[in-house]
């Protein structure tokens, strides 16, 4: 499951120029990548994701057979049409690529929706504890590190990471199984919906 930084997500990240402006002031940093990658809840919400990907794989599959059925019926029959005949069998075909594409573009389009949708309580439990621990802690900003981050380099007594899982785990419900890591880095569109090129006529 696609998984964004917490960059912008958070709103705890700043640029170089305010820290010109901060000096004296406690600072901290996280590896959102990492916080991520051990959330209680992902493990869930990633199988729940992909248990609900089921069908849509199944609808895109179904779309594209058809439509390939009908393409490898006018290859058969293309050398027996009339002129008219074949620009009507052709027509047909553009109406059906067009539906195509237009239906996959909206199953992408629920699939990211979905995907939000499972996500954001735990986005939601990592911005609390972010900013718990902020206020706990005295610091003024807290900075993320991941990928794209602009820190190049930064003390190892001021990464709050694991402090961060910790306490996401504490409040984690009793009964939820503690999060598997799952392999970090970001992903392109969900699976099965990055589907083949539909036929052309």
């Amino acid at each position: 499951m696609r998984i964004s930084s917490f960059v912008g997500a958070c709103a705890l990240v700043l640029g170089v120029p305010a820290l010109a402006s901060a000096q004296g002031q406690k600072f901290a940093y996280v590896n959102s990548a990492a916080i991520l990658q051990s959330a209680p809840g992902r493990t869930e919400a990633e199988a729940q994701f992909e248990k609900d990907m089921t069908s849509m794989r199944a609808a895109v599959q179904k779309l594209s057979d058809s439509l390939n059925t009908l393409q490898e019926a006018y290859a058969k029959e293309e050398v027996s049409l009339s002129p008219a005949a074949k620009e009507a069998r052709l027509k047909t075909l553009r109406e059906k690529q067009a539906d195509y594409q237009e239906r996959v573009q909206k199953m992408q389009e629920q699939a990211q929706a979905r995907e939000a949708e499972l996500m954001q309580p735990i986005m939601d439990n990592v911005r609390k504890v972010l900013d718990d621990l902020r206020a706990e802690g005295g610091f003024a900003f807290i900075f993320d590190v991941a990928a794209g981050s602009l820190i190049v380099s930064a003390d190892k007594n001021l990464d709050i990471t694991d402090r961060v899982v910790s306490k996401l785990r504490l409040a984690a419900p009793r009964a939820a199984p503690a999060a598997k890591p799952v392999p970090a880095g970001p992903t392109s569109a969900p699976a099965g919906l990055n589907t083949k090129k539909p036929p052309t006529a």
